[in-house]
Protein backbone atom coordinates (compact mmCIF):
# COMPACT_ATOMS: atom_id res chain seq x y z
CA UNK A 1 0.00 0.00 0.00
CA UNK A 2 1.02 3.67 -0.28
CA UNK A 3 1.97 5.76 2.76
CA UNK A 4 3.50 9.19 3.45
CA UNK A 5 6.50 8.37 5.60
CA UNK A 6 8.34 10.73 7.93
CA UNK A 7 11.98 9.66 7.68
CA UNK A 8 13.79 12.29 9.72
CA UNK A 9 13.81 15.82 11.10
CA UNK A 10 14.55 18.58 8.60
CA UNK A 11 13.75 15.98 5.91
CA UNK A 12 10.75 16.22 3.57
CA UNK A 13 8.50 13.11 3.82
CA UNK A 14 8.31 10.48 1.10
CA UNK A 15 5.40 8.66 -0.53
CA UNK A 16 6.44 5.02 -0.34
CA UNK A 17 5.20 1.47 -0.77
CA UNK A 18 4.87 -0.20 2.65
CA UNK A 19 3.27 -3.37 3.95
CA UNK A 20 -0.38 -3.22 4.94
CA UNK A 21 -0.53 -3.41 8.76
CA UNK A 22 -2.18 -6.21 10.72
CA UNK A 23 -4.28 -5.32 13.78
CA UNK A 24 -3.00 -6.68 17.09
CA UNK A 25 -5.03 -7.62 20.16
CA UNK A 26 -7.61 -4.94 20.93
CA UNK A 27 -6.97 -3.18 17.63
CA UNK A 28 -8.76 -2.70 14.32
CA UNK A 29 -7.58 -2.19 10.76
CA UNK A 30 -9.15 0.86 9.15
CA UNK A 31 -9.53 1.60 5.48
CA UNK A 32 -8.64 5.29 5.62
CA UNK A 33 -11.42 7.65 4.57
CA UNK A 34 -9.67 10.92 5.29
CA UNK A 35 -6.45 12.16 6.86
CA UNK A 36 -5.95 15.84 7.62
CA UNK A 37 -2.66 17.52 6.71
CA UNK A 38 -1.76 19.50 9.84
CA UNK A 39 0.92 22.13 10.43
CA UNK A 40 2.16 19.98 13.33
CA UNK A 41 3.43 17.59 10.66
CA UNK A 42 5.32 20.47 9.07
CA UNK A 43 6.91 21.09 12.44
CA UNK A 44 8.26 17.56 12.43
CA UNK A 45 9.84 17.46 8.99
CA UNK A 46 10.54 21.14 8.32
CA UNK A 47 10.96 23.11 11.54
CA UNK A 48 12.16 20.91 14.42
CA UNK A 49 15.93 20.30 14.48
CA UNK A 50 15.34 17.07 16.40
CA UNK A 51 12.89 15.17 18.57
CA UNK A 52 11.53 17.52 21.27
CA UNK A 53 9.90 14.64 23.17
CA UNK A 54 12.02 11.53 22.74
CA UNK A 55 9.01 9.60 21.45
CA UNK A 56 8.86 10.67 17.80
CA UNK A 57 11.43 8.24 16.46
CA UNK A 58 11.36 7.96 12.64
CA UNK A 59 10.42 6.33 10.41
CA UNK A 60 6.64 6.34 10.76
CA UNK A 61 3.61 7.20 8.63
CA UNK A 62 2.23 10.70 9.17
CA UNK A 63 -1.43 11.55 9.76
CA UNK A 64 -2.99 12.18 13.19
CA UNK A 65 -6.40 13.49 12.00
CA UNK A 66 -7.93 10.30 10.69
CA UNK A 67 -11.29 8.74 9.88
CA UNK A 68 -12.01 5.42 8.24
CA UNK A 69 -14.11 2.33 7.76
CA UNK A 70 -13.42 -0.85 9.70
CA UNK A 71 -11.73 -3.39 7.44
CA UNK A 72 -10.66 -6.04 9.96
CA UNK A 73 -10.97 -6.73 13.69
CA UNK A 74 -7.98 -7.75 15.76
CA UNK A 75 -8.06 -10.52 18.40
CA UNK A 76 -10.46 -9.84 21.25
CA UNK A 77 -12.39 -7.03 19.55
CA UNK A 78 -16.17 -7.41 19.60
CA UNK A 79 -19.20 -5.19 19.05
CA UNK A 80 -17.83 -3.57 15.90
CA UNK A 81 -18.63 -4.40 12.31
CA UNK A 82 -16.75 -4.17 9.02
CA UNK A 83 -17.75 -1.14 6.96
CA UNK A 84 -18.74 1.07 9.90
CA UNK A 85 -17.29 4.60 9.83
CA UNK A 86 -15.33 6.05 12.75
CA UNK A 87 -13.23 9.03 13.71
CA UNK A 88 -9.93 8.17 15.40
CA UNK A 89 -8.84 9.67 18.72
CA UNK A 90 -5.14 10.06 17.99
CA UNK A 91 -3.41 10.07 21.41
CA UNK A 92 -2.62 6.63 22.83
CA UNK A 93 -1.51 6.44 26.45
CA UNK A 94 -0.69 3.62 28.80
CA UNK A 95 -4.35 3.21 29.78
CA UNK A 96 -3.48 2.78 33.47
CA UNK A 97 -2.51 6.18 34.93
CA UNK A 98 -4.97 8.79 36.23
CA UNK A 99 -4.97 10.99 33.10
CA UNK A 100 -5.57 7.96 30.86
CA UNK A 101 -8.43 6.82 33.10
CA UNK A 102 -10.06 10.19 32.33
CA UNK A 103 -9.53 9.68 28.59
CA UNK A 104 -6.77 12.31 28.67
CA UNK A 105 -4.11 10.24 26.94
CA UNK A 106 -2.34 13.45 25.89
CA UNK A 107 -1.06 13.76 29.45
CA UNK A 108 -0.19 10.08 30.01
CA UNK A 109 2.21 9.70 32.94
CA UNK A 110 3.95 6.63 31.54
CA UNK A 111 4.76 7.45 27.92
CA UNK A 112 7.99 5.36 28.00
CA UNK A 113 5.91 2.18 28.38
CA UNK A 114 4.00 3.14 25.20
CA UNK A 115 6.98 4.32 23.16
CA UNK A 116 5.18 6.93 21.06
CA UNK A 117 2.77 9.84 21.51
CA UNK A 118 -0.09 9.17 19.11
CA UNK A 119 -1.28 7.87 15.80
CA UNK A 120 0.86 9.72 13.25
CA UNK A 121 3.17 10.99 15.99
CA UNK A 122 5.59 8.16 16.63
CA UNK A 123 3.13 5.42 15.64
CA UNK A 124 2.10 4.85 12.01
CA UNK A 125 -0.77 7.18 11.18
CA UNK A 126 -3.44 7.62 8.57
CA UNK A 127 -1.67 9.29 5.65
CA UNK A 128 -1.94 5.91 3.93
CA UNK A 129 -4.40 3.47 2.42
CA UNK A 130 -4.82 1.59 5.72
CA UNK A 131 -3.86 2.01 9.37
CA UNK A 132 -4.39 0.32 12.72
CA UNK A 133 -5.56 1.82 15.99
CA UNK A 134 -7.00 0.65 19.29
CA UNK A 135 -10.73 -0.12 19.32
CA UNK A 136 -11.08 2.14 22.39
CA UNK A 137 -10.07 5.15 20.30
CA UNK A 138 -12.91 4.91 17.78
CA UNK A 139 -15.69 7.52 17.76
CA UNK A 140 -18.74 6.43 15.72
CA UNK A 141 -19.70 8.75 12.88
CA UNK A 142 -22.97 7.11 11.87
CA UNK A 143 -24.09 8.46 8.52
CA UNK A 144 -21.86 11.56 8.63
CA UNK A 145 -19.33 11.95 5.81
CA UNK A 146 -16.09 10.53 7.26
CA UNK A 147 -13.88 12.38 4.77
CA UNK A 148 -15.16 15.79 5.83
CA UNK A 149 -15.09 14.73 9.49
CA UNK A 150 -11.40 13.78 9.58
CA UNK A 151 -10.08 17.21 10.74
CA UNK A 152 -12.32 17.05 13.80
CA UNK A 153 -9.76 14.73 15.40
CA UNK A 154 -7.43 17.70 15.95
CA UNK A 155 -8.70 20.91 14.33
CA UNK A 156 -12.02 20.33 16.11
CA UNK A 157 -10.86 18.62 19.30
CA UNK A 158 -8.04 21.03 20.19
CA UNK A 159 -10.07 24.28 20.18
CA UNK A 160 -13.02 22.49 21.80
CA UNK A 161 -10.91 21.37 24.76
CA UNK A 162 -9.40 24.85 25.16
CA UNK A 163 -12.83 26.50 25.09
CA UNK A 164 -14.42 23.95 27.41
CA UNK A 165 -11.84 24.71 30.13
CA UNK A 166 -13.06 28.33 30.42
CA UNK A 167 -16.67 27.77 29.36
CA UNK A 168 -18.25 29.09 32.61
CA UNK A 169 -16.65 32.51 31.98
CA UNK A 170 -18.12 32.63 28.49
CA UNK A 171 -21.74 31.96 29.44
CA UNK A 172 -22.15 35.10 31.56
CA UNK A 173 -23.88 38.19 30.15
CA UNK A 174 -21.49 40.52 28.36
CA UNK A 175 -18.77 37.88 27.88
CA UNK A 176 -16.36 38.31 24.98
CA UNK A 177 -13.92 35.95 23.25
CA UNK A 178 -11.04 36.50 20.85
CA UNK A 179 -9.55 33.99 18.40
CA UNK A 180 -6.05 34.95 17.26
CA UNK A 181 -4.91 33.02 14.17
CA UNK A 182 -7.59 31.76 11.81
CA UNK A 183 -6.13 28.63 10.29
CA UNK A 184 -7.77 25.22 10.58
CA UNK A 185 -8.06 25.38 14.38
CA UNK A 186 -8.94 29.05 14.77
CA UNK A 187 -11.84 28.99 12.34
CA UNK A 188 -13.35 25.92 14.00
CA UNK A 189 -12.78 27.67 17.32
CA UNK A 190 -14.98 30.53 16.12
CA UNK A 191 -17.71 28.03 15.19
CA UNK A 192 -17.50 26.28 18.57
CA UNK A 193 -17.71 29.55 20.48
CA UNK A 194 -20.74 30.59 18.47
CA UNK A 195 -22.40 27.21 19.00
CA UNK A 196 -21.75 26.85 22.74
CA UNK A 197 -21.73 30.37 24.21
CA UNK A 198 -23.56 33.64 24.02
CA UNK A 199 -20.27 35.52 23.98
CA UNK A 200 -19.46 38.17 21.43
CA UNK A 201 -16.70 36.59 19.33
CA UNK A 202 -13.87 38.61 17.81
CA UNK A 203 -11.36 37.13 15.36
CA UNK A 204 -8.10 38.38 13.90
CA UNK A 205 -5.41 37.22 11.50
CA UNK A 206 -2.77 38.74 9.25
CA UNK A 207 -4.65 37.37 6.23
CA UNK A 208 -7.75 39.40 5.28
CA UNK A 209 -9.34 36.36 3.64
CA UNK A 210 -9.10 34.43 6.92
CA UNK A 211 -10.77 37.28 8.78
CA UNK A 212 -13.53 37.31 6.15
CA UNK A 213 -14.06 33.57 6.64
CA UNK A 214 -14.47 34.10 10.40
CA UNK A 215 -17.00 36.86 9.75
CA UNK A 216 -19.09 34.42 7.70
CA UNK A 217 -19.24 32.22 10.82
CA UNK A 218 -20.57 35.10 12.92
CA UNK A 219 -17.39 36.61 14.37
CA UNK A 220 -16.54 40.31 14.37
CA UNK A 221 -13.42 40.54 12.21
CA UNK A 222 -10.49 42.66 13.41
CA UNK A 223 -7.61 43.56 11.04
CA UNK A 224 -4.25 42.60 12.54
CA UNK A 225 -2.80 46.12 12.37
CA UNK A 226 -3.89 48.05 15.45
CA UNK A 227 -5.92 45.07 16.72
CA UNK A 228 -5.19 45.61 20.43
CA UNK A 229 -6.32 49.23 20.36
CA UNK A 230 -9.43 48.38 18.35
CA UNK A 231 -10.41 45.60 20.76
CA UNK A 232 -9.99 47.88 23.76
CA UNK A 233 -12.17 50.46 22.01
CA UNK A 234 -14.87 47.91 21.17
CA UNK A 235 -14.99 46.62 24.74
CA UNK A 236 -15.07 50.06 26.34
CA UNK A 237 -11.57 49.58 27.74
CA UNK A 238 -12.53 46.41 29.63
CA UNK A 239 -10.69 43.97 27.37
CA UNK A 240 -11.58 40.42 26.33
CA UNK A 241 -12.96 37.82 28.74
CA UNK A 242 -11.23 34.83 27.11
CA UNK A 243 -8.43 35.04 24.55
CA UNK A 244 -7.38 32.00 22.50
CA UNK A 245 -4.02 32.23 20.74
CA UNK A 246 -3.98 29.59 18.01
CA UNK A 247 -0.46 30.58 16.92
CA UNK A 248 1.78 31.05 19.95
CA UNK A 249 4.26 33.37 18.20
CA UNK A 250 5.72 36.50 19.81
CA UNK A 251 3.36 38.98 18.06
CA UNK A 252 0.25 36.93 18.89
CA UNK A 253 1.27 36.54 22.53
CA UNK A 254 1.78 40.29 22.72
CA UNK A 255 -1.68 40.86 21.24
CA UNK A 256 -3.24 38.42 23.71
CA UNK A 257 -1.62 40.18 26.66
CA UNK A 258 -2.70 43.60 25.39
CA UNK A 259 -6.29 42.49 24.79
CA UNK A 260 -7.27 40.38 27.81
CA UNK A 261 -9.49 41.76 30.56
CA UNK A 262 -8.73 41.86 34.26
CA UNK A 263 -9.62 38.44 35.74
CA UNK A 264 -9.86 37.10 32.20
CA UNK A 265 -7.96 34.23 30.59
CA UNK A 266 -5.37 33.71 27.89
CA UNK A 267 -5.12 30.18 26.50
CA UNK A 268 -2.15 29.47 24.24
CA UNK A 269 -3.12 26.70 21.85
CA UNK A 270 -0.61 27.23 19.03
CA UNK A 271 2.77 25.53 19.16
CA UNK A 272 5.01 28.24 17.68
CA UNK A 273 6.87 28.14 20.99
CA UNK A 274 7.74 31.81 21.47
CA UNK A 275 8.81 33.11 24.88
CA UNK A 276 6.60 35.50 26.83
CA UNK A 277 8.35 37.79 29.35
CA UNK A 278 6.23 38.21 32.46
CA UNK A 279 6.17 40.28 35.61
CA UNK A 280 3.40 41.31 37.99
CA UNK A 281 2.53 44.33 35.81
CA UNK A 282 2.77 42.50 32.47
CA UNK A 283 -0.87 41.38 32.46
CA UNK A 284 -4.02 42.71 34.12
CA UNK A 285 -4.53 41.33 37.62
CA UNK A 286 -5.77 37.75 38.10
CA UNK A 287 -5.48 36.74 34.47
CA UNK A 288 -5.38 32.97 34.02
CA UNK A 289 -2.50 32.47 31.55
CA UNK A 290 -2.22 28.84 30.45
CA UNK A 291 -1.48 26.43 27.64
CA UNK A 292 -3.37 23.38 26.51
CA UNK A 293 -2.73 20.44 24.21
CA UNK A 294 -5.20 18.44 22.11
CA UNK A 295 -8.13 17.09 24.19
CA UNK A 296 -9.77 14.09 25.82
CA UNK A 297 -11.53 11.07 24.41
CA UNK A 298 -14.79 12.34 25.93
CA UNK A 299 -14.22 15.75 24.32
CA UNK A 300 -13.98 14.14 20.89
CA UNK A 301 -17.32 12.37 21.38
CA UNK A 302 -18.82 15.78 22.13
CA UNK A 303 -17.15 17.37 19.09
CA UNK A 304 -18.69 14.70 16.86
CA UNK A 305 -22.08 15.39 18.47
CA UNK A 306 -21.72 19.07 17.50
CA UNK A 307 -20.67 18.09 13.98
CA UNK A 308 -23.55 15.68 13.46
CA UNK A 309 -25.97 18.33 14.75
CA UNK A 310 -24.69 20.76 12.11
CA UNK A 311 -23.25 23.18 14.67
CA UNK A 312 -19.68 23.04 13.34
CA UNK A 313 -18.39 22.36 9.84
CA UNK A 314 -14.65 22.62 9.11
CA UNK A 315 -13.70 23.98 5.69
CA UNK A 316 -12.04 21.05 3.91
CA UNK A 317 -10.31 20.63 0.55
CA UNK A 318 -9.96 17.01 -0.55
CA UNK A 319 -6.95 15.55 -2.40
CA UNK A 320 -5.95 12.01 -3.46
CA UNK A 321 -3.08 10.28 -1.70
CA UNK A 322 -0.72 10.73 -4.64
CA UNK A 323 -0.95 14.52 -4.14
CA UNK A 324 -0.13 14.41 -0.42
CA UNK A 325 3.45 15.64 -0.85
CA UNK A 326 2.23 18.59 -2.92
CA UNK A 327 -0.20 19.44 -0.14
CA UNK A 328 2.56 19.36 2.46
CA UNK A 329 4.68 21.66 0.30
CA UNK A 330 1.74 24.09 0.13
CA UNK A 331 1.54 23.95 3.92
CA UNK A 332 5.24 24.79 4.15
CA UNK A 333 4.68 27.71 1.78
CA UNK A 334 1.63 28.95 3.71
CA UNK A 335 -0.70 28.44 0.74
CA UNK A 336 -3.38 26.23 2.33
CA UNK A 337 -6.67 27.66 3.58
CA UNK A 338 -9.02 25.63 5.73
CA UNK A 339 -7.95 22.00 6.12
CA UNK A 340 -6.48 19.83 3.37
CA UNK A 341 -7.73 16.26 3.68
CA UNK A 342 -6.10 13.34 1.92
CA UNK A 343 -8.72 10.77 0.86
CA UNK A 344 -7.15 7.54 -0.46
CA UNK A 345 -10.55 5.90 -1.08
CA UNK A 346 -12.80 8.86 -1.89
CA UNK A 347 -15.56 6.72 -3.41
CA UNK A 348 -15.39 3.91 -0.86
CA UNK A 349 -17.51 3.33 2.19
Amino acid sequence: MKAVVFEGFKTFPQLKDVDRPTPGPGEVLLKVAGSGACHSDVGLFHEFPGDPTGFLTPPFTLGHEVSGWIEELGPGVTGLNAGEAFLVYGPIGCGRCKPCSRGQDTYCQDVPSVGYLATGLGRDGGMADYMTTTARNLIPLGDADPVAAAPLADAGLTPYHAIKRVLPDLTTPGATALCIGLGGLGLVGVQILRAMTGATVYATDTKPEAVAAAEKDGAIGIPSEGAAEKLQELTGGRGITAVFDFVGAAPTLELAAASVAQQGSVTVVGLAGADFPWNVFRLPYEVNFSSTYWGTLEDLHEVVDLYRAGKISPEVHVYPLDQALEVYQKLVDGKVSGRAVIAPHRNAG
